[in-house]
């Protein structure tokens, strides 16, 4: 399915009378209709203030959902707000990707810029033919450090971690994230969180270990109102940066990261770190994504 052909923000929104707007659903970090992360867009999120938008994203019941926005910035071709079912995000990935797979064909152009909370977003599209195939984005190098409540952390997930594992460390891109290695697939597959403990601890958990063809995740999120979420592009950057500051992958390698098996959502992203420990340079995340349904909602 083909984004609707369209323009951005053509014409003022209606002030009288039933207030509806356009749809689309796309399925991120996936080329395969009804896998991936889900995403709701709204177009155009003129006069939605951030009460509507919040009870909007309830309503679509996804992980995340974006409302278009003209930029205030120049060099931005659309503002982007993000929302959970909990709360706005400054910057998330599979939301980022997704509406830059939208703005795209929307525009007719290969690259686009999202403002969105964190600043100026780039995203870079591949195409085969006008088929886009592959988009790559440019995410906020993020601060990191040791985790405080390792312990509390490992009780409410249920599991010791690896014993020979990485440190338990968090990253900030915008989303508090906590790496926690655990020993095995099968171990990793068992988890069984404790979703009230979890929810106490305000960070996006992220639970991974190695297999033969790259890195599995598992990502708890309930303080934001997403038990577990079937691909976390803001996650998937830094997992990349964390492995390679602690020579597991070189700087500058890619690494394939498969996610959201356990919820019947596989996804597939991909990241890599450039630079050095001292000196992260940027950091990239990609993958696919398909536009899955289109449609009007009536929001009051």
């Amino acid at each position: 399915m083909r984004v609707p052909q369209t323009s951005l923000w053509a014409g003022e929104p209606a002030d009288g009378g039933p207030l509806v707007r356009r749809f689309l659903v796309a399925n991120v970090f996936t080329g395969t209709p009804l896998e991936g992360n889900q995403l709701g867009i709204f177009p155009d999120g003129r006069g939605l203030d951030a009460d509507l938008m919040l009870k909007t994203t309830r309503e679509m019941n996804f992980a995340e959902t974006v409302f278009f926005l003209p930029p205030d910035h120049e060099d931005a071709d659309a503002h982007v707000r993000i929302f959970t079912p909990g709360a706005e995000l400054p910057f998330a990935g599979h939301p980022t990707l997704g509406s830059a797979w939208v703005l795209v064909e929307m525009l007719g152009k290969h690259t686009v810029t999202l403002q969105l909370g964190v600043g100026l977003v780039p995203v870079e599209l591949e195409r085969d033919g006008d088929a886009i195939t592959f988009g790559r984005m440019s995410q906020p190098i993020p601060a990191w450090g040791a985790y405080d409540h390792t312990a509390e952390l490992l009780d409410a997930l249920g599991t010791t971690g690896k014993p020979d594992g990485l440190p338990v460390e968090w990253y900030r891109n915008g989303p508090l994230n906590v790496y926690v290695e655990i020993d095995g697939e099968e171990a990793l597959a068992g988890l069984r969180p404790d979703m009230q403990k979890l929810a106490r601890l305000p960070v996006n958990a992220s639970c991974y270990t190695q297999t033969p063809g790259g890195w599995t995740t598992r990502m708890f999120a309930p303080a934001l109102g997403v038990p577990e979420d079937p691909a976390t592009g803001s996650a998937a950057g830094p997992l990349a940066l964390h492995l390679a500051r602690h020579g597991r992958i070189r700087f500058g390698e890619e690494i394939e990261i498969r996610q959201g098996a356990q919820i019947h959502r596989p996804s597939v992203l991909y990241a890599r770190a450039d630079g050095t420990d001292n000196a992260v340079e940027r950091v990239l995340v990609g993958g696919q994504a398909v536009v899955v349904a289109h449609g009007e909602y009536r929001l009051a």
